[in-house]
């Protein structure tokens, strides 16, 4: 069963977006080169020939595929929208590779086939094999779609069929799943671009199967010590940490590690999409509510917790050690956006916004060359450098798990099919981004076009142009962090029925109409529920979809101890030289004066006289772009 709506294919969006069409171009131009020459340099291609011999140095690892495939995945979509000879022939060279990879029965996984071939399908808890296989069909899908060609899609076809073979609930198939979700939301787009089900079956069977007992991952680690060949003991973080603890219609709060969690999460909402399943749904909502609720940061960001990545417990959102893993951010954009097909619901796209404006952006340098794994909301240089690089304070050219950068790569190649969704209603805008799309209502081609500085400023004007008058919905989401919107159309001020978050123009729209969306954008102190410890007493500053941090850069050392009067005059200011063009805020706030601490105490009665200081506060995402430094989001707030 379909629902209603559905997301406005890539193909049909173009965008021209002052503010994002630029970070396509980079991710397009620089970024992808980058990753592929990253990924031929570190060995991941280089093992697809099936040439390591044991004994050889840089042996395939598990995972690598799923890094491949990413990439795969960011170059099809930027060939759908982009067409690039350059991109083109790289994007073929690796097809080929994927392709003469594949083992006569559909097996793909270098590691298990040059490394330890007679692991297959052993260590399901640990290997990875069905979390690579499912970015491979994602990537596969992407290919199909972008060129039309099915070499990639049909070599991922005659591996789907291996795994329909070896796993299923018919005797004599293995009843297990993944301990790294992926492959279910994967089947369902390999399901959505062949019409085969038993693809949607299958992905159908792992999410029933997951977390029943008797546990897969107990016997599996039984047999395992019988025939003396592991676990291997790296992921000890338990059956949470695997979304295995419990079958996911009877959760009702998130754990464990985070990004396994929400592609969890985002097949399950798939699987629920397809075949109607009315079960899955009440699971799903009291997991986003709980999530929402208590365990999300001001920046989108989840997984509070270093130690297995994962959430912690309710309310702990610690900012200097959070983990806040890029991919989980994009994880978190994958449940919202496909939940909001299931439901057109503001809610959802308010937090596809707040993720894309904050912590998926900080994942990766304004010059499309280095990347954030962890993306912490304070940063204090001292306090980090021992740590890996994962939770480095300045961003790094790769890591050696490198899960983040293609993902943030594929994620803005494919930016244009989150704007919009269609349905037989019309056309719902979930995101402002200045460009086109076209899509068809009662039969009618129509073109909507999009103006707008958004998110530095709060006006949006949309143009109408059906071929002929035609009778639709114009769905558009009032932001979460919006007050006294106003629409207006043709210069009419309108006021029509709020559904859910979305202001619904139903009329027979025709050549030349015009829709005016004015979002004010006040600059708002946002405070913490009283239960994060960490930010009582504190404030963070937004203004529309982006969140603002200070940084040494601007205001210095000791930022813990720059204050923010609860009635400072804050000034938004648009700066086009400054970190790609980006509106600061500026006021004063005061700060301890150093001259009275000039003993050197460690401790002394106080107060200490205050002084009034400027300080600028900058976009979150653009941090850490002008050199390494300190960094706090969440700033000390006092007085009348």
């Amino acid at each position: 069963m379909k629902t209603a709506q559905h997301s406005l294919p890539l193909k049909q969006v173009t965008i021209t977006d002052a503010f994002w069409a630029p970070k396509i171009e980079t991710n397009r131009t620089v970024t992808l080169p980058i990753e592929y020459e990253q990924c031929k340099k570190t060995g991941r291609l280089e093992a697809l020939k099936l040439q390591w011999k044991p004994g050889q140095p840089n042996e395939p690892h598990i995972f690598w595929e799923s890094d491949v495939a990413k990439w795969v995945e960011a170059a099809a979509y930027s060939q759908e929208t982009a067409p690039d000879p350059r991109v083109a022939k790289l994007l073929d060279e690796v097809v080929e590779l994927l392709a003469g990879a594949q083992q006569p029965d559909g097996y793909l996984n270098a590691h298990f086939t040059v490394v330890n071939p007679d692991r297959r399908w052993s260590n399901l808890q640990e290997h990875h094999e069905l979390y690579c296989a499912g970015h491979l069909m994602e990537a596969a899908a992407a290919h199909f779609h972008a060129t039309g060609s099915r070499k990639l899609l049909d070599v991922m076809c005659r591996f789907a069929d291996h795994i329909d073979r070896t796993f299923g609930p018919e005797p004599g198939k293995k009843r297990g799943y993944c301990g790294h979700p992926e492959v279910e939301l994967a089947l369902v787009k390999l399901y959505r671009a062949t019409g085969e089900k038993r693809y949607l079956k299958l992905a159908e069977f792992f999410i029933n199967e997951r977390g029943q007992e008797p546990n897969y991952f107990k016997q599996e680690a039984e047999e395992l010590k019988r025939q003396g060949k592991g676990p291997w003991g790296w992921y000890q973080h338990g059956y949470e940490g695997c979304q295995a603890h419990q079958p996911l219609r009877d959760q009702d709060k998130v754990t464990g590690h985070a990004v396994r969690a929400l592609y969890l999460y985002s097949g399950a909402t798939d699987v629920a999409e397809e075949t109607g399943d009315p079960t899955l749904a009440p699971a799903l909502h009291k997991l986003w509510d709980h999530l929402h609720s208590r365990n999300l940061y001001i920046t989108g960001g989840i997984g509070s917790s270093r130690n297995g990545e994962a959430f912690s417990f309710d309310y702990d959102l610690p900012n200097e050690v959070a983990y806040c893993e890029t991919c989980a951010a994009i994880a978190l954009l994958f449940w919202n956006h496909r939940l909001l097909q299931l439901e057109q619901d503001a809610k959802y796209a308010d937090e596809m916004e707040r993720s894309l404006y904050n912590n998926i952006l900080a994942g990766v340098s304004l010059d499309g060359r280095r990347f954030f794994y962890a993306n912490p909301l304070a940063v204090y240089p001292e306090a980090n450098k021992n740590n890996p690089d994962n939770i480095a304070p300045t961003r790094q050219e790769w890591f050696g798990c490198a899960c983040c950068p293609p993902n943030i790569a594929r994620l803005l190649a494919s930016f244009g099919q989150y704007i919009y969704s269609e349905s037989d209603q019309g056309l719902a805008v979930h995101l402002y981004a200045a460009g086109e799309a076209a899509f068809t209502a009662g039969g009618v081609p129509v073109t909507v076009r999009q103006q707008t500085a958004y998110p530095w400023k709060g006006k949006v004007r949309f143009h109408i142009k059906p071929e002929q008058p035609v009778a639709f919905t114009l769905a558009l989401r009032i932001p979460g962090w919006s007050r006294g919107a106003t629409i207006r159309v043709n210069g009419d001020v309108v006021t029509p029925p709020v559904d859910k978050g979305y202001a619904k123009l139903t009329r027979q729209w025709q050549k030349g109409d015009r829709v005016d969306l004015e979002l004010p954008m006040p600059v708002e102190r946002i405070e913490a529920n009283p239960k994060v410890r960490m930010d009582c007493g504190r404030v963070a500053l937004q203004r529309g979809p982006v969140v603002y941090c200070v940084e040494e850069a601007d205001n210095g050392t000791e930022l813990n101890d720059l204050t923010l009067p609860r009635r400072a005059k804050l000034k938004a200011v648009f700066e086009p030289e400054l970190l790609g063009g980006v509106v600061t805020l500026t006021g004063t706030a005061w700060r301890r004066d150093p001259a009275a601490w000039g003993n050197g105490a460690l401790y002394q009665a106080g107060p200490t006289a205050r002084l009034p200081v400027p300080f600028k506060a900058v976009p979150y995402y653009a941090w850490n772009n002008r050199g390494a430094g300190e960094m706090a989001i969440w700033l000390a707030s006092e007085g009348a």
